[in-house]
């Protein structure tokens, strides 16, 4: 650690040079992550000579090759797995440092939270809402991601903890369901009966779309399909158009009447997961945890509320098919 801070204090050549280090860890991590130098480029939105360069300067520089280049991507060698667990721990000490040294004054503690974008209103945003209330030392920052995303900004620590729908279970991370969502199919027009004409699929992952195959399979190919989460209701809403979103998201589309449920229609439950980094300190997660556990409960009520409503306008037992589970993944050997 005194290495690293001398680093951090040297000439500003010197701090350049270091900041190049940690991308070309950062590039490492992608291509390992990816098996790709080309996925690694655009998730990183460089060009693939830039990828290329990075892990050539990388091998040239621990003096062995890091990756097996042929047709189907790029595979780690020997090397590159050994390598690949030094390369995590040297990311998380520079983010431990930068986000340390970056704590505005006032505050003692900081942490970065994440979430995909549907888990914003009325849960993610309520929660900082909570944390500002109760813990007024803490500096608290937002990311915004889709699970693989976020979960590599986990593993690297670059955020704490994040809310997912489909969380991928790593060493160093824990995951815990907060509330279990309920994806309600909803329409932009009153009494929408007849509705087959004018449906939206929004793929909401694989056993969402096993599940509604099953129940709905004249369904399964509507000819437009959206892998865009609960960003399909500002579609939704401005079109003639009915589709499955979340019904704690769209409650304020029902409760002001761009949006209305459809009748009889099957329901999926979906839960939510909040995923810790192991290391963070034990009494910051315990005050996290509490204000979010009080926010996920109201969150929670307005969906019950929606479903509630459902089975109200509905002459059946409305069917309830089963929600995601996490995703148990290894890292790379």
């Amino acid at each position: 650690m005194n290495k690293l801070r001398m680093n951090i204090a040297a000439t500003p050549q010197n701090a350049h040079a270091y900041n190049m280090d940690i991308t070309l860890l950062k590039t490492f991590l992608e291509v390992a992550a990816t098996g790709s130098f080309v996925s690694a480029s655009e998730r990183l939105f460089v060009t693939q000579s830039a990828v290329s360069l990075r892990i050539q300067r990388l091998e040239d520089t621990l003096g062995k090759p890091m990756f097996v280049r042929s047709k189907a991507g790029a595979e780690m060698t020997a090397a590159g797995r050994e390598f690949h667990r030094y390369a995590l721990s040297m990311i998380r000490v520079w983010e431990e440092a930068r986000q340390q040294v970056a704590i505005p004054e006032g505050f003692t503690r900081s942490l970065t939270i994440g979430a995909q974008y549907s888990l914003w209103p009325r849960l993610g945003f309520r929660w900082i809402d909570a944390m500002r209330r109760d813990l007024p030392d803490l500096n608290i920052r937002a990311e915004l991601g889709m699970p693989d995303r976020l979960t590599r900004f986990l593993m690297e620590g670059v955020m704490h903890v994040a809310l997912l729908y489909m969380p991928q279970l790593r060493p160093g991370l824990q995951a815990e369901e907060i509330i279990e969502e309920e994806l309600v199919l909803v329409a932009s027009w009153p009494e929408p009966d007849d509705f087959a004409e004018h449906y939206v699929f929004v793929d909401w992952g694989p056993e969402f779309v096993g599940a509604h195959a099953i129940a709905l399979p004249e369904l399964t190919n509507p000819g437009l399909t959206f892998a865009l989460g609960a960003m399909a209701a500002e579609y939704i809403v401005n079109r003639k158009a009915a589709a499955y979103l979340p019904a704690r998201y769209v409650k304020r589309y029902l409760d002001s009447g761009q949006l209305h449920l459809v009748p009889d229609a099957p329901r999926f439950p979906y839960p939510v997961w909040s995923v810790w980094r192991d290391d963070l300190d034990p009494e910051l997660r315990q005050q996290a945890q509490a204000t979010l556990v009080e926010v996920a409960g109201i969150a929670e009520a307005e969906g019950d509320a929606v479903v509630e409503d459902l089975r109200d306008i509905s002459q059946t037992d409305i069917d309830e098919f089963l929600g995601s589970r996490p995703i148990d993944l290894e890292t790379p050997t």
